[in-house]
């Protein structure tokens, strides 16, 4: 029997099991990165609480954890285009590697900000994981340098995502139906 939120789900499009492997080798991969660099890991709120908790566990490096909370999308389908800062960071960051952990690389306008951003705070480096790319709806230069998947141009939720504050807490990435955000 399926439950109330996947019953507006149209499919899935990454299972649990996918997840999982995807994540491992990202984790992977940041430790061969940064091993010795005690990089600070900056989540990008909400929607990356869930990615980056398992990312920081699979790649078991000695790290600091930060969270900054943006919002450009408004409860809306589409990028508004306009980044609000809603909560900063707590520390300064000149001179450390920051690993930005976000759950879509959509139009780019948030990314592109934060880059920016952290790059007039000092940062010694940056680098962009994120667990989807949508590169159909990118409107900035923006790229990340870590991928989990890449994803059609379709409204996905899950495994953090949301839509209008619903759906994060579905364990995989499923595609939401049209009628579901209808008139956004």
């Amino acid at each position: 029997m399926k439950s109330e939120m996947e019953q507006d789900l149209f499919k899935v499009l990454v299972t649990e099991e996918q997840l999982k492997r995807r994540i491992a080798e990202l984790g992977g991969a940041l430790y061969e990165r940064f091993a010795g660099k005690n990089p600070l890991f900056l989540g990008v709120l909400k929607g990356s609480f869930v990615f980056m908790a398992d990312l920081v566990r699979a790649c078991q490096l000695k790290s600091d954890v930060e969270f900054i909370a943006v919002s450009s999308y408004e409860n809306a389908t589409v990028s508004s285009g306009r980044v609000h800062i809603n909560h900063d960071i707590q520390q300064d960051i000149s001179g450390r590697h920051l690993i930005i952990v976000e759950d879509i690389l959509d139009s780019g306008n948030t990314l592109a900000f934060l880059k920016d951003y952290f790059l007039t705070k000092g940062a010694a480096s940056i680098t962009i994981v994120t667990l989807l790319d949508k590169p159909a709806r990118r409107t900035k230069a923006v790229t990340a340098d870590l991928v989990g998947f890449t994803v059609p141009d379709e409204f996905v939720v899950g495994y953090g995502l949301d839509y209008a504050q619903a759906y994060r807490n579905i364990p995989y990435i499923g595609v939401l139906k049209p009628e579901v955000y209808a008139g956004q």
